[in-house]
């Protein structure tokens, strides 16, 4: 049978959870990336491609160095004593949150919320991984990442997934709402895109360590009305009335631009890819390390133990990054993203009327300033390909560059 047919008959059965024989593609050199036409890259410009280079040799399951990782791995991976909230815990969530920049909170889930999540996952996984392989690969690396890894939101021509009534639908949940408003202080936060990343199995490389958002250290008038809010004690300079030290760290520290909820498809293992946060990483002013310098115990610091159904609630100034998938698993975490009340309003409109129509009233709120006018078709929108070329080439065809453009975090 040949690769491709090979390829297009596993995609049919493809799910996010369990086992499958989607991945471990022998064919795709170690460390390899893509330009945006698909070419295997010469040079390496910053992105998420960087290299591991204590990665295992070969892309094979059994081979004698991924399972000498696997090894490391079943002894050693994990958060020790990762404190898993309920959803009802909402105060002692938020202050985990504050604490540690980020709170595992399992059931932000149910059943049907979970089953409605995995199928729209699964089906924009197929369309990427539908692509044909270059030579005898099978599958076609996104641009400018490491093999065997995918986002969702770089991934669609749009930059963001919601278009999709399975990311809509989880932007207002019982569950999260009230979590998210304590951590904002309001109920006026905003949703500004949702994706996600997943990884395959036989991804071996360990990502390198990143924020999302970088700190801009400015605190504005609303910004310091959200830190009243949340309840920190406004102290100023002796004679002024501006906040004295202490208090802008304080302000800076416990009021992110950016809040993340990723939601676990499938639970996280030792073996299957675990995301991984550093903790307290948020209120840090310096660069995280490269991977040749990055410590062991950066490389544990997982979350080993975060069932199918929970969710990660990430400040998106914390550092974190994706690691090595052995299992046979497809480890796949789709999210929405949130921000804060005292963010500018100018985002891209990246959801159809049609389905903000469809959203409960505080939804509607939420994506108040990324829906589409009614008739409008956002550019991109519908269009899945690991290529970057290709993603532009849709965009344009659909009137847009494609681009991603958020209001500036520092308020």
């Amino acid at each position: 049978m040949a690769e491709s047919s090979r390829v297009l008959e596993e995609l049919e059965t493809l799910e996010v959870y369990g086992d499958t024989t989607v991945g471990w593609d022998a064919h795709t050199p170690v460390n390899e990336t893509v330009d945006e036409e698909g070419n295997p890259a010469s040079d390496r410009r910053p992105g998420f491609g960087v290299p591991d280079l204590r990665a295992p040799s070969q892309r094979v399951y059994d081979h004698p160095d991924v399972e000498r990782l696997r090894d490391h791995l079943r002894r050693n991976n994990g958060i020790q004593g990762i404190e898993i909230c309920n959803p009802d815990e909402v105060e002692r969530a938020a202050r985990i949150f504050r604490r540690d920049g980020f709170v595992v909170v399992r059931d932000l889930l149910d059943e049907e919320h979970l089953a409605t999540f995995r199928r729209g996952s699964a089906k924009a996984l197929r369309q990427i991984l539908e692509v044909p392989g270059l030579g005898k690969r099978k599958y076609v690396t996104e641009s400018g990442r490491l093999p065997h890894r995918y986002s969702y939101g770089t991934a669609s021509a749009s930059r963001q997934m919601l278009h999709e009534a399975e990311w809509a639908a989880m932007v207002d949940l019982p569950t999260t709402t009230p979590i998210l408003a304590e951590i904002f202080g309001s109920m006026d936060y905003m949703v500004l895109g949702a994706g996600g990343d997943l990884c395959l199995p036989g991804a071996v490389e360990y990502q390198h360590l990143h924020v999302d958002v970088q700190e801009a250290n400015q605190i504005s008038e609303r910004r310091l009305e959200t830190a009243k809010n949340i309840g920190i004690e406004i102290r100023t300079e002796e004679g002024s009335d501006e906040p004295d030290l202490a208090t802008r760290r304080r302000i800076i520290d416990f009021c992110p631009a950016v809040v993340t909820i990723n939601f676990a498809m499938c639970d996280l293992t030792w073996e299957n890819g675990p995301i991984r946060q550093i903790l307290g990483s948020h209120t840090w002013q310096m660069r995280p390390p490269p991977p040749e310098d990055e410590p062991d115990w950066m490389r544990l610091s997982t979350l080993v133990g975060a069932p199918a159904g929970a969710g990660v609630i990430r400040d998106n100034r914390a550092w974190h990054g994706a690691t090595p998938n052995l299992s046979r698993e497809i480890r796949s975490l789709p999210n929405v993203e949130y921000g804060a009340p005292w963010l500018g309003s100018q985002h891209k409109k990246t959801m159809p009327h049609a389905i903000w129509e469809t959203l409960t009233p505080h939804g509607k709120h939420l994506c108040r300033h990324i829906k589409a006018e009614p008739g409008v078709w956002p550019p991109g929108a519908g269009v899945m390909h690991p290529l970057g070329a290709e993603r532009r080439a849709a965009a344009k065809r659909m009137g847009g560059s494609g681009e991603r453009r958020h209001g500036s975090p520092g308020g």
